[in-house]
């Protein structure tokens, strides 16, 4: 919501000197989120003028059109003569006032304005576009025609009021009331103490039984309607300058009159509105659930298809317009138009208005679906003042009748769903209980009754909330209230008090070790959203009947092209891996942690809790039940250089050993046991792909997967070559380890290393001959490191030789020559039993 400061000074008597900063500083210190302040004509000087065209010259030797113009400017340039001015533009003609920036004035953007020859002319000044002078779109894209009663040399800058501040407000969704200058202006006055001019109290006619005929057939849709008519407009009315400046410096464009004031009520009291033009309807106006399937055709020019939830009004040809979203095209006021033969003038002389009150929650969804969100559905979506329709009508009807010349009817229709004002119970001390602050009563009355409550009693309070504050409803919305005008910032800071005994649970504890043990091996961490769209798993070449592709979708998504929650961390990690590739970073390697949502066989409907008790134990399973499984999960992406080049040596890039590696580190934080063997799965080259194992039970099972990703992937994401990748289950990782890691022991006695090297045929996996080993070897074994692969002819056609280093080393002795070769041997040969190797040599 944009909030010029000249026009909250109508409502508000601000002391002299506040400036939109001091208004800003008042409004976030209640609660209001101020993004910015802005100052129009802050850049500007002048001399600026209204001058009138005397002679145009067309200039016709050049490309393009020029024009070489006399124009009267009054005194404003000190001689009284006509100035002489070249300029490009064609919409203004002899006789017309326009805008005139004399020599010596600067206009935005620090352009300075002085005589110059051009085209062959010496120009005196410049005739001016409101683009030009910061004014914004005025629809015309070209130079300003004035109103003719405007005199030459009449000061510009004041009569278009380009000096202004405009306080840019960020209107969360709970105060929708601050989408008007009366929301804005009424928190305003609160903030400074200052009484409120309320705009919205006028005098409005009784409703009466001749008004324009309204039929509604879905009262809980639409609770109130006001219709009122005003006839015999002129269609060459204009909306006066003072009506299209606060349109402008409020974000909007002025399009005709009776359109603008409609917009300007809007912005003025909260209350959408629509003119119909009454020549173009058709009968009683209606209001109904559109039929399924039904086309109606908006303001815009597009052919929409209709939902039957969607609230539409309707005339006897059909839908009229999309209720609090937009109108119909059908029957839009008519521009004025001459005749060219005879002159006469043909346009919207009669119009009907219309205020009503929709759902919220209607109009909400119809906006979304459409994709047609307007300031209208904004505002009723927010929450819109219900009895502030009769007085937006009013409103409507005194600017036509004064800006148009038009005459209101007599007749006033108003249709109102029976309802009672709303009411909350609350102990006087409940604000003082929630902010841990002692207001007091007194304290309490007197800031709701600012906000417009009726407050009765004494220790329990009867609060009538006001009609345009739908948020209030219990009565911590009403201690927010309270607090929020004393001022967040008179609360005392008071760190709770920590219940003794509670710490990190064991999960959290690997969470942790896990992110210091990553970030410590240089990987550095990224938090992406949890929300991926499902051609992704194309992109990753996910076989079709993978468990992942099985997603849970949201029924109210951020973004259509993300509806559902990852079943993996891979495409946010490597979308961020490309992210950064492509704004220059190539050395990369990032990690991440969190949860993945796995959907079952049958997707659960989560029951609806009770909110006036504690749901039960066997209400709380249901709905844990009705949820996706949500295992953590930890993936890394390794991109480019993993150790830098430099004066110590060379660098060595980032290949999938690394990622192999980021998973022995988790497996260690774990403690867990975890295998590598060769593996295959989507998106990892199958050549380079280690399939990550744990024994669960006694079954093994596989938790996850490193490795080289695929080229084809690479080529697909967009991702640098040779990018690396990592992704395990966290949960099962953790559930496969111990429930302490124990500390390394300090050894005291000397280790006794015997290398072997085993010649076995290609196919026999490395991690094979490793567990084969680990298991001869008995408990004498410390450690068993694979340091050398060899294929060549020195171990035959199918063959590798395997080279592995053991260290043996007993907790209580030295050990002997013979006790260590005994152990290497047995070892050996149960690695020769099982897999068929061959002591290399032998």
């Amino acid at each position: 919501m944009r909030v010029p400061l000249s026009w909250l000074r109508e409502y508000v008597d601000l002391p002299a000197g506040t400036t939109g900063r001091d208004v800003a500083a008042k409004l976030i210190d209640a609660g209001l989120e101020v993004e910015t302040v802005e100052r129009l004509g802050a850049d500007l000087t002048g001399p600026l003028a209204v001058g009138q065209v005397l002679t145009i010259e067309e200039l016709t030797e050049f490309k393009k059109p020029i024009r070489f113009c006399t124009v009267d400017v009054g005194r404003a340039n000190g001689t009284g003569e006509p100035q002489e001015i070249v300029c490009g533009a064609r919409n203004f003609s002899v006789g017309d006032k326009v805008v005139v920036a004399l020599p010596g004035a600067v206009l935005p953007g620090d352009f300075a304005i002085a005589a110059r020859k051009t085209y062959g002319k010496n120009s005196h000044g410049m005739i001016c576009s409101g683009d030009e002078l910061g004014m914004g779109d005025d629809g015309t894209h070209g130079i300003i025609v004035l109103p003719p009663e405007h005199e030459a040399g009449t000061d510009a800058i004041e009569l278009l009021e380009l000096v202004d501040e405009v306080l840019d407000i960020d209107v969360t969704p709970d105060r929708g009331y601050c989408m008007s200058m009366r929301g804005i202006a009424r928190e305003t006055a609160t903030a400074f103490g200052l009484p409120l001019r309320d705009p919205a109290l006028l005098d409005v006619p009784a409703p009466n039984s001749y008004g324009y005929l309204v039929k509604i057939e879905d009262p809980a849709g639409c609770d109130r309607f006001t219709a009122r008519t005003v006839t015999g407009l002129d269609p060459e009315a204009r909306s006066p300058i003072w009506l299209k400046r606060r349109l402008q410096k409020a974000g909007m464009r002025p399009i005709s009159l009776a359109v603008d004031v409609t917009n300007y009520v809007m912005l003025e009291l909260g209350q959408p509105l629509h003119a119909y033009d009454r020549s173009r309807l058709d009968g009683a106006i209606g209001v109904r659930r559109a039929e399924q399937g039904e086309k109606f055709t908006t303001l815009d020019g597009v052919k929409r298809t209709l939902d039957a939830e969607d609230l539409v009004i309707t005339d006897n040809s059909g839908p009229i317009g999309l209720a609090g979203v937009m109108g119909g095209a059908n029957t839009e006021i008519a521009d004025a138009v001459a005749d060219p033969e005879t002159g006469a003038v043909t346009g919207t002389t009669d119009v009907v208005i219309e205020a009503a009150h929709f759902d919220p929650v209607s109009i909400s969804r119809t906006a979304r679906r459409l994709k047609l969100s307007s300031e209208s559905s904004k505002r009723f979506e927010r929450g819109v003042d219900p009895q502030a329709a009769s007085a937006a009508a009013q409103r409507t009807v005194d600017l036509l009748v004064l800006l148009a010349g038009g005459t209101a009817e007599a007749g006033v229709t108003e249709l109102v769903a029976p309802g009672a004002p709303r009411t909350v119970a609350m102990r006087a001390d409940h604000p003082d209980k929630v902010a841990g602050v002692d207001y007091g009563r007194e304290t309490v009355v007197r800031r709701l009754q600012e906000v417009g409550c009726d407050v009765y009693g004494q220790d329990e309070l009867v609060v009538t909330v006001p009609s345009w504050r739908s948020d209030l409803a219990e009565p911590n919305d009403l201690a927010e209230e309270v607090i929020r005008l004393e001022g967040y910032a008179n609360l005392p800071s008071t760190l709770p008090q920590v219940p003794s005994g509670r710490g990190l649970t064991a999960r959290q504890q690997l969470h942790r070790r896990v992110g210091r043990a990553l970030a410590g091996a240089g990987y550095v961490e990224a938090l992406n959203y949890p929300f991926i769209g499902e051609q992704v798993f194309d992109q990753l070449q996910l076989p079709a009947h993978d468990a992942a592709r099985q997603v849970v979708k949201l029924v109210n998504p951020l973004s259509d092209e993300e509806p559902a929650l990852r079943t993996t961390l891979l495409p946010g990690l490597l979308q961020a891996l490309r992210r950064n590739d492509s704004r220059g970073s190539h050395d990369l390697a990032l990690f991440e942690t969190g949860s993945v949502f796995r959907a079952g066989d049958r997707p659960g409907v989560a029951v609806r809790l009770p909110v006036d008790r504690r749901p039960t134990d066997e209400e709380i399973a249901a709905l844990d039940a009705a949820l996706p499984a949500q295992p953590r999960y930890a993936a890394v992406v390794l991109a480019g250089a993993r150790e830098q080049a430099g004066w110590w040596g060379k660098g060595r890039p980032a290949d999938w050993a690394d990622a192999v590696q980021a998973a022995r580190a988790l497996a260690v934080e774990a403690g867990a046991e975890l295998v590598v063997r060769q593996g295959q799965y989507g998106p990892w080259h199958p050549g380079r792909c280690a399939e990550l194992v744990v024994t669960l039970d006694g079954v093994e099972q596989v938790i996850g997967h490193a490795g080289e990703l695929h080229p084809r992937v690479v080529k697909a994401l967009g991702l640098p070559a040779r990018t690396s990748a990592m992704e395990l289950d966290l949960d099962r990782l953790a559930a496969a380890g111990g429930k302490a890691v124990v500390a390394p022991r300090i050894a005291s006695f000397p280790v006794a290393t015997q290398d072997v090297a085993l010649i076995v045929d290609a196919s026999v996996p490395a991690a094979d001959v490793e567990a084969a080993l680990r298991k001869g070897a008995g408990e004498l074994l410390e450690s068993l490191r694979l340091f050398d692969v060899f294929t060549g002819e020195q171990v035959g056609e199918g063959k590798k030789s395997l080279a592995y280093a053991l260290r043996f080393r007993a907790a209580d002795r030295t050990l002997t020559v013979e006790e260590s070769t005994a152990a290497r041997d047995a070892a050996v040969a149960l690695a020769a039993e099982r897999t068929g190797a061959v002591l290399r040599g032998a």
